[in-house]
Formats: C-alpha cells, structure tokens, sequence
C-alpha cells in the first residue's frame, strides 16, 4: 500500500497528464479522500495496462453505470468498455473534484470532465457521481453516473452601430 506522505507526493507533483487530478491544496484530504484517491489512479493504471483480472476486483459485483442517455452498463460491459478505449469518466481529466465521505467505508466522489463524443468527434462536458465502497479493507467501485452537461449560451450578437 501506498503511504499517505508518497501519495500526496505523487499526485502534487506528477506532471498533470490527461488523468491527472488537479488538487486544491486550499482543501487539504483527509485520509480517507487520500486513500480513493490512490484508488482511482491504480484503476486508471489497470485500464491503461488492460488489467482485466485487477479490474474485476475494483469493480463491485453490483456494480452499474448510468449513462446519460439512461442505459445502464454493469460491471463487465463497463470493464470492457473501458478496455475497448471508450471515453469513460474514469480515465477522463477532472475539473472540480469533490470528496464527500460517508464513515469511513464510502466515499461519494462528483466532478466535471470533457468527455470525447467518438460519433461526433467532439467534446462535451459531464458532471458525473462515483460511489466507492471499502469491502474485506479493500475499495471498490460501486456505482456512477454521468450527465452531460448543456452547452454554455453563445454570446449574444452586438446591436449593429448607428
């Protein structure tokens, strides 16, 4: 396991890549926020390796992703998913990140991320819920939610010069 010291080293000092997790060092984590934290990059790190069998024991057996389209995947379309490259928000930059323990064996996490539409080839953005559960000392992710946020107004036309 990871110590708290390295952990808070790696993710303040890794060069934010694409999955990085920008902190807001304003709001210091607490050790349970640290702990989800380490997780979501060691998922990240099982997906960039195609780690099925790591994988299927981050997910919970329950586990079930809403889209916002309404569809939902479990566990081993999400997996899939994920390793086919499909944009999915656990492998997507984050703005916004928040922590909301519940005791210290569930963890809510929201933020917002741009998530590529590979149909259009465009980006929009998401503000998506993640749902980590400790079970048997290990965490694991029980549930998340995506909805795709509208588009911010267009400027309005300057009124025309008399």
């Amino acid at each position: 396991m990871i110590g708290r010291a390295a952990l808070l080293a790696m993710l303040v000092f890794a060069p934010l890549a694409a999955r990085a997790h920008p902190l807001d060092l304003a709001a210091p984590l607490g050790p349970v926020e640290l702990e989800v934290m380490g997780f979501r990059h060691a998922l990240q790190e099982a997906i960039a390796a195609k780690d099925v069998v790591k994988l299927r024991a981050m997910y919970a057996d329950s586990f079930t992703h809403t889209h916002d389209s309404g569809k939902m995947d479990g566990k081993d379309t999400r997996i899939v998913a994920a390793l086919a490259g499909d944009p999915v928000i656990e492998t997507a930059p984050v703005d916004e990140l928040s922590f909301r323990p519940h005791g210290a064996d569930t963890v809510i996490v929201t933020g917002r991320s741009p998530i590529l539409n590979q149909g259009e080839g465009r980006h929009y953005d998401f503000r998506w819920i993640a749902v980590y559960v400790r079970s048997g000392g290990e965490w694991r992710l029980a549930a998340s939610q995506a909805t795709r946020l509208a588009p911010p107004p267009a400027p309005a036309a300057a009124a025309p010069a008399r």
